[in-house]
């Protein structure tokens, strides 16, 4: 019992350690919130901190061939590596969030932009209480950047700097130089590739299909419906294109571009505050 206690002891002195330590540590670079107790986080939750909140999707359509959950899946891996490499402090998931292309597939679920805008918005500030004033969310969603902008901005008016991933951006010149699909963002050859080389296990490539209308808007099962985009399945693109080598290249120019980011956040001097009662 006293050598268990023991090694539990230098274990949680290796996490709450001052700056310098913490993260000097072998294994892992970064700590999640939910692996420590409150008295850790008074330690590691610090102005020079950068706080990263995943965001992915617990439950939004990708498609026969990929699960309700493939966006949570994405962000947890995505997570699980910037752990390993970057000095950061891991909040909860954001597992809710503006996903309105999808909601005529049951299962899917979406909130309002609003909603969606403060949630984020509050779960940053609620941390930021106990110091932190850089905050990243790794995004793995597209319509998500519409409220994470103006999160940004209220942020911003409180002293906080917020970045987030936009993934279309991130992996724009990697995926032009590798997709051979005709065109498509959603559930196709390049998604289904990522989680090709992530997760095998959670694709079903047998039920991959190629479903591409070129349009704008949501994706709807209404092939007379205006203004939105006709998809019968729920693909947007091309999923039988994929394959894990894709997936690879395509990952971890992701994962570098995510790391990157972080590291030019934790040199970004947090915007000054606007007193109440100023124009914004």
């Amino acid at each position: 019992m006293r050598v268990v206690l023991l090694v539990s002891t230098l274990a949680v002195a290796a996490v709450v350690a001052p700056r310098g330590s913490i993260l000097a540590q072998q294994g892992p670079k970064g700590i999640r919130l939910a692996d420590i107790n409150w008295q850790q986080a008074t330690d590691v939750l610090r102005p020079e901190t950068v706080v990263v909140i995943p965001l992915g999707a617990g439950s939004k359509e990708h498609g026969p061939h990929l699960k309700l959950g493939n966006d949570a899946v994405l962000a947890d891996y995505l997570t699980r590596r910037v752990l390993e490499a970057s000095e950061v402090v891991v909040a909860p998931p954001l597992q809710y969030h503006f996903f309105p292309a999808f909601i005529e597939y049951p299962g899917s679920i979406s909130l309002t932009l609003d909603t969606a805008r403060d949630l984020t918005t509050e779960a940053a500030l609620s941390l930021s209480s106990y110091g932190p004033r850089r905050f990243y969310v790794l995004n793995t969603g597209v319509s998500t950047v519409r409220a994470l902008a103006p999160a940004v901005e209220m942020l911003a008016a409180d002293g906080i700097v917020m970045r987030y991933t936009d993934i279309l951006k991130a992996l724009g010149p990697t995926e032009k130089a590798i997709a051979k699909q005709e065109g498509g963002t959603h559930a196709d050859e390049i998604e289904t590739s990522m989680i090709l080389y992530i997760s095998p296990g959670d694709v079903d490539m047998g039920k991959a299909v190629k479903d591409y209308h070129p349009g704008t808007g949501s994706l709807t099962r209404d092939q007379k419906a205006e203004g939105k985009t006709y998809s019968p399945t729920g693909v947007f693109g091309d999923a039988t294109l994929a394959t894990k080598e894709k997936g690879r290249i395509v990952t971890e120019a992701l994962v570098d571009a995510i790391l990157k980011e972080l590291e030019e956040l934790r040199k970004a001097p947090p915007p000054a505050v606007v007193p109440a009662g100023s124009v914004r």
